[in-house]
Parts: C-alpha cells; structure tokens; sequence
C-alpha cells in the first residue's frame, strides 16, 4: 500500500526527540479546475531535544526544495516513498522548508476533488485522518506532536477556502489569496482546507457570554435540500448541552459544517470546519430514523471539539475513546437535552449500535477495546464496532457504575487539566476515581483490555402456584472464535432486571431490580416469594454490554406480544436478542421470520423498522437453509407489499415499507408494480415516487431484467447530478448478465479510474444476492488479483474491493477452502489477512445458521 507504514516505536522515538512549535503552509491552488498537482510550500519551525536524524511526511508527486536552517539538501537524496530524511538537525531551535507538486486525488483521502455534473466546477476537501495530511503538506504527522498551523491558499476566482481559523477576506489582485490567523496547538489529522464555489448559510450560537460564528455549506446544486434551520437547532442544542456538562468552552474560533460529495466516513471532527458527507441533506423524502442518525452525526463531531480536539490521544491505541466518547455523549444529548426531538434515542442505540457492536465481538478479529495498534495499518482498520460501539455501550456501563454526576465531573476536571495536551487513558480514568472515589483499575482490566462478549441467562425456579422460589442470572463467557487473540472472561455488569404484566393486551413494566452481575452464577433474593411475571427481561434500560437470552416462559410471551410492550427499549431488547439468536444459529430463520412478521406490525419505532427490514433480509438470503429460502423471500415479499399497501398514506412507515418491497419484489406481478409505480400508470395512495425511490425501483428492476441500458440512461437524463451517476452506475453493474459483470469488475479491480464513491456504487450493484450463480466464476478472480489491489491502491480504494467483493454471497465449504487456501498462499499483510478473515467468518457464521434452519 502506499506510503511507508509509520509505527508507533517510531513515533515514540520521534517524540522523544521533537517539540514542534508551528507551521506555515502555502497551497497554490489556482489549477485545481484542471486536477492534476498543486504547489505544496512547507515552513515547519521545531526544537530538538539533541541533535540527530529524524524524518519528515510527505506524499508527493515531486519535490523541488528541502531546506534545514538555512541548508539545502539534494531532494532526490533526502526523499523516498513518504518520508523525508533529516540528517543534521541541531539542539535546540531548527527550521526546515519543503517546497513539494502534491495530488489532488478522487479517493477521499488526502486533498479531494470531485467534478459536479450540475455546474462543472470543481470541489475541494481535505481528509487526514488517519495519515494523510502527508499527502498535502510536509508534517510530522502523529497526534502528539501538536503544534499551531497558519494556511495561506491560493484558488481560482470567486471560490471559498474554508479552514480551521476563521476565513479571512481575500487578498491579492485578484482576491483569490487567504491568509488565515494560526490555530491554535491541535495535531495535524484535524487540520482542514475546504475549496470551491460553495453556497452557505450562516448564523450563530450565543452563550457563556460570547457569540460563536456558525456556517454551513454545500454545493450549490444541493443548496435547496440544505435544511439550514433543522441543522443549527441541533447545533445549538449540542452547544448549550455540551457546554454545560463539559464546563470548558467551545474551544475553536468559529464552527463550520461543510457537506461535502463523495466522502468515504459520515463526518470527519477537523477543529471548527466538521466535514460531512453530502447524502445527509436529502434530496428526497426520508423517515425520521435518518433525520435522527443526521443529528447523531452532527452532535457525535462536535463533541469531539472537545474529546479529541482540545484533548487529544497520544497515540492511536486510545482511538477508541476518542469514538466511544463522541458516541455516548451525543446519543446522551439527544436522548436528555431539553426540548430534544429524539427521547428514545438510547433505543437506537440498542437497536443498531450495539447490533454492530455484537457482530464485530464474534469475529476472529476481535479484540480489546484498548486495542494494540504497532503502526498505521493496525488502525486504518480499527474503525469497527468495537470502537465506537462496545466502547460507547461500555462507557454507558461506566456511568451506571460511577454515576452520571461523578462522570461528568470528572470529565470536567480533564478538560481543564490537560487542555491542548495529549493523554492516555490512565489519565481519564485518574479523574473519574477522584470525583467517584471508585477504584477503576480493576473495572478497566475487565472491560478495557480483555477480547470476547458475555451472555447472560436467567435461571428460575417456580413452584405449582407460579411463585418464584429461586432466581439467579448466570453469565456465561463463550470462547473466542478460532484465531482470536486472548482467554475467554466473566466480567461485572450493572444490570437492571425488568419484570413485565400483561395489562389491557399491553405488556407493562411493574417492577424494576438494579444489581450488580460478578462471576458465574448472581442470585437475585429480591424476586423469591413473587408470583412470575409474564415477562423477566434481563439488562432491562440496556446498561451493560452482554448478549441475553429469555427464559423459555418469558420467551413464548414475547414471541406472542413483542409488539405490545408499551416503551420501544424494551421492545428493541428483545428484537436485539432474537436477531442473535439467528445470528448464532440458536433460533431457526423461518421462525425468526415468522416472529419478525407476527410483532413488526405493531413496531412504532421507525428506526427499529427499518432494522428489522435490513435483518430479514440478510436472514433470509445468507441464513436460511437453500431448500428454504425461496419461499420465505416469498413470504416476505408479500408481508411487505401487504403493510405498503395498509400503511398510513404518506408515512414514515409507508415509505419504509415501499423500500423494503422494492428491495425483494420478485414475482411478474410485483415487478409490473414496480414498472407501473415507475412511470405513474401504478400509484398507492400519498407514496411519493420521488428522485430516490425512482431510483431503487429502478435499480431493482435492473437486478431482475426488467430493465436495461437505455431505462437507466433516462433516468440519468431526469436526475444528472453526482447522485444519478452513482445510481447509474450501480443499475448498470446490477444487470443479470455475465456483460454485465465483466464490464463491472473490470472497471473496479482491472482499472483504477474510478472516484471512491462511483466505486463503492459499483461494488453494490455487482454484488446481488439472487445472481449467485452468475457470480460464482468471480470468487477464483478475487483471490487471484487481490494482492495487487492491495499493493497498489490507497487504503480506502482497496478496502472497499477486499470487503466488498469477497464472495459473501458463496455459502459453502468451498468458499471456506478458497479462501484459507490464499490465506496461507498470498502471504497478506496483517490489516488485509484481517479483512479477508473476517469476510470468512461471514461464510462461517451462514453455514451454521443454515444448519439450524433445516
């Protein structure tokens, strides 16, 4: 992979030696209409602790100048590959300039530029996290090495260059020059320069007696989906939220929200200039699940103003806390903030990202949430569901066990004591045992450093009158899947357990016992002598981290009434729970299906609707048995079509619903509604067939043959913008002919041209579940070229190709034999063997739920 692989000795090493003092960086982008390269000048002033050698960043085209106090070195001498070699630094003060030609590149990575079909101007946006400020500008790029940063950037006339201070008004002749003011001292993965002919929207957030300047900005083709006044209530909301319980002010001059095309992540926190994928402002109608993941979005960045920004990790194996923190905290801040339009917020939470959590804890890449990260490629790939998610779910844990009011007291007492500083996580947790006087370090031992999930179950014993003579929750600690690291662990949970009437045909919650879980087996004295509930639902409120099981009695209930608790968070529980009992086989697909189609009528929860739609699906096509599968996506098709069709016109719940049928329609029948609704012969009543629903009808017309290269070109015509080409380009890929596909993988993994997100939406529409037999010739030449993509790619190009086109939609041994044949042949890096094995353990995983679905 490009770039040399900076590890984190040498990162040590460089610290060791280095303090930086600040930069000064000169962008000539003024041909950025035409791509290509860009001047790159560097002036970075740093003191050495002695003297001696150390090493510079830089990924370039060309470099023409390198400088160290006052001496030129030989460029080709000095720079190979991404580093440049300073040899004769001296004790004390040192200045080093570097004049470099940089690319702009079309793989969000880097200083990105993207071409809208609409105006044909061209956008610019930096993405640095986690190496690649290097391809911009010369730097020491490690997050300890903080210093203060002053941009001046040149850019065509009439454009907008937004950073990190404050935009200045342009100067020069043309007035096409900033010079921005220096930041303050932040690492140089939250630096930003954002270009182009942008629209904005402007206002401000007034509070602790100081007005903050707020922006937005978009493409001006976007500018009539920008909902500027949905998106500064949520700012404000998080400001006056996050002011208060952080106590330490909004630490950055100003805050900009940039929504930029093509952007691999849902945001990134650069310090006052957050940029934000541009699919967050809706083109067309969405359901209030997709407003509320915005919102989630936009809280989960700013918090990182403070967690990550003002206080920064020392290195990458603290990612995690940087994430989980920014994760609890805005999903707090929806769920408690007055007047917040999204109270059950930990109900998502439950629901989708702890569900992401729990999967990424059963592969044989599972790991401590204070993961081991030895260099770059061990965190490029660490971006999973046991970073933000486990350790979200786990620091929700954490404030059960210290108290809300301990927590954030002593999260205060950490702003303030290491502001525009680095720490680890000894230094949080230092804080919180002052302000909670609990000792933490066994807590973080358990939770913190050790692999793997617990379940837990209840154990009950009932006499002839239905009173409970004995009850305990046992926890079990299975063991990790084969080639993971670490011992299987019991750990102390903080558990709620919620029992649970039948009232009036709602199943309502009439007690509530809080306790502490430790070891195998915990009695729980409080519920002998009570008559048994209807329903006992352990880790009720969703406290801990564990996987849970429901006694057979509570089960039959649920399985009955599911639909009929009367708050959506025990209901998400209990829809978690079944889905992994799917997942680990434990529970039949059918009956998962038959369970799914019996409750989600009744499901008023939008966001858990949409879950619900996505698992089935997955179910259906990788988990349930071969003989199988057919008839349940049958089933389903016609479950779906049946709620579209008595759904309340023009909901949220009608929409999804519409989305859920298109997504498996299958029949002559259903395909011709999909035609008619397509070109308006066919309406249901106040569905909106709007930009994107068109598209997903379309799209799945495509993937069955009932359209072709020239619907798809119309379409295009209605809707040229980026968004069309994208779609376009996914329909076209999904076409069930062996053309089709050859001329789709060509363009993916023979050629290299392609922006990340036409990429990305090609890999999407290649890979269709009911083509398995069209794709099966595809798995011998994914093994055969992936090593060379690997090689020459960037990180995200190539990790987009090794997930995405792993044959997932293979279930069978020989896909397994397939892949640990290259395994052992290809020698892969470990971040590559990573991917490519947790790919493997999907097949793995389909297999035995099929086995338990015959």
């Amino acid at each position: 992979m490009p770039g040399t692989n900076l590890t984190r000795h040498e990162a040590q090493q460089r610290a060791e030696l280095l303090a930086v003092d600040g930069y000064e960086i000169a962008l000539d982008l003024s041909g950025a209409q035409e791509g290509g390269t860009f001047r790159s000048e560097t002036t970075v002033r740093f003191t050495a602790r002695e003297t001696g050698s150390t090493f510079i960043d830089l990924i370039a085209a060309d470099v023409s100048e390198v400088v160290l106090n006052g001496t030129a070195l030989g460029p080709s001498e000095v720079f190979a590959d991404s580093r440049v070699t300073l040899a004769g630094i001296r004790a004390g003060a040192n200045e080093l300039r570097v004049v470099a030609d940089c690319s702009y590149t079309n793989s969000g990575e880097g200083l990105h530029r993207s071409v809208d079909p609409v105006d044909q101007q061209a956008y610019l946006y930096t993405q640095f996290e986690v190496p690649d400020a290097r391809r911009v500008y010369a730097c020491f790029e490690q997050p300890d090495l903080k210093a203060t940063f002053r941009f001046t950037v040149k850019a065509p006339e009439g454009w907008t260059v937004i950073s990190n201070a404050p935009t200045p008004e342009p100067e020069g002749p043309e007035r096409n020059v900033w010079a921005f003011e220096p930041t303050p001292r932040i690492s140089s993965y939250i630096t930003a320069i954002i270009a182009g002919p942008y629209h904005a929207v402007h206002s401000s957030w007034t509070g602790g007696g100081r007005t903050v300047p707020l922006g937005l900005y978009c493409r001006p083709s976007l500018a009539e989906h920008l909902d500027a006044e949905a998106l500064f209530a949520v700012t404000r909301q998080g400001f006056d939220w996050f002011e208060e319980k952080f106590d330490y002010p909004f630490p950055f001059a100003k805050y900009d929200q940039l929504f930029v095309p093509e952007f691999n992540a849902g945001a990134m926190e650069n310090a006052g200039a957050v940029t934000i994928r541009d699919q967050y402002l809706f083109r067309s109608k969405v359901t209030d699940a997709a407003y509320e993941m915005r919102a989630e979005t936009v809280l989960h960045e700013m918090a990182h103003m403070w967690f990550g920004d003002l206080v920064t990790m020392e290195w990458w194996n603290d990612l995690w806390l940087n994430e989980s923190f920014a994760t609890y905290t805005s999903i707090a801040c929806q769920a408690h903030a007055p007047g917040s339009r999204w109270p059950h917020a930990w109900t998502s939470f439950a629901n989708q990202m702890k569900t992401w959590a729990y999967r990424q804890d059963q592969l044989p890449s599972t790991h401590p949430i204070m993961a081991e990260i030895n260099d770059l490629d061990d965190v490029l790939v660490n971006f999973d569901g046991i970073t933000y998610a486990k350790g979200a779910s786990v620091l929700k844990q954490l404030v059960a066990y210290v108290g809300t009011d301990a927590f954030f007291s002593g999260v205060q007492a950490y702003f303030k004591r290491h502001a525009w500083g680095n720490t680890r996580l000894a230094d949080l947790l230092t804080a919180l045992e002052e302000t909670s006087g609990r000792d933490l370090k066994a807590w973080s031992s358990a939770w913190l450093e050790t692999a793997g999930i617990n379940v837990l179950r209840p154990e009950i014993t009932v006499d002839e009158a239905g009173v409970i003579t004995e009850f305990a929750v046992r926890q079990e600690a299975p063991a990790l899947p084969a080639g993971a690291k670490g011992e299987p662990v019991l750990r102390p949970h903080r558990i709620a357990v919620g029992l649970y009437e039948l009232r009036d045909g709602a199943l309502v919650r009439t007690d509530r016992i809080e306790l502490d879980v430790d070891g195998e087996s915990t009695p729980v004295p409080e519920l002998t002598g009570r008559p048994r509930p209807a329903v006992l639902l352990l880790n009720d409120d969703d406290l801990s981290y564990a996987k849970v099981r429901l006694d057979p009695a509570s089960m039959a209930v649920v399985s009955e009434h599911v639909g009929d608790f009367g708050e959506s968070l025990p209901r998400a529980l209990c829809w978690a729970s079944a889905w992994d009992m799917t997942r680990d086989g434990e529970m039949a697909t059918h009956d998962y299906l038959k369970l799914v189609v019996s409750g989600i009528g009744k499901e008023g929860d939008i966001g858990v609707v949409q879950s619900l739609h996505r698992q089935v699906k997955l179910a259906l096509d990788l988990y349930a048995a071969p003989d199988r599968r057919e008839t349940g996506l049958a089933s389903w098709s016609q479950t779906a079509l049946d709620h579209l069709r008595s759904a309340e016109p023009g909901s949220d719940h009608q929409l999804a619903w519409a989305r859920a049928f298109t997504a498996t329609a299958r029949t002559d029948e259903q395909l011709d509604l999909l035609v008619g609704l397509l070109d308006g012969s066919e309406t249901i009543p106040a569905l909106a067939v709007d930009t994107e629903l068109r598209w997903a009808l379309l799209h799945r017309l495509a993937a069955t043959g009932r359209a072709d290269e020239p619907e798809i070109a119309a379409e295009l015509a209605r809707d040229a913008t980026s968004a069309g080409e994208r779609h376009a380009a996914s329909a076209r890929a999904a076409r069930p002919t062996p053309e089709a596909k050859a001329e789709a993988w060509a363009s993916v993994v023979e050629g290299d041209k392609l922006p990340n997100a036409v990429q990305e939406a090609v890999i999407a529409g290649f890979v269709q579940t009911d083509q398995r037999e069209l794709l099966a010739p595809y798995t011998e030449r994914y093994f055969a070229a992936l090593k060379d993509v690997w090689d020459s790619r960037s990180h995200e190009m190539a990790q987009q190709i090794a997930v995405g086109l792993y044959p997932s939609v293979q279930v069978s041994r020989a896909t397994l034999e397939a892949t640990d044949a290259w395994l052992v042949t290809a020698e892969p890096s470990p971040a590559l063997r990573r991917l490519v094995t947790e790919s493997r353990a999907g097949i793995e995983r389909a297999l035995h739920a099929q086995a338990a679905d015959v």
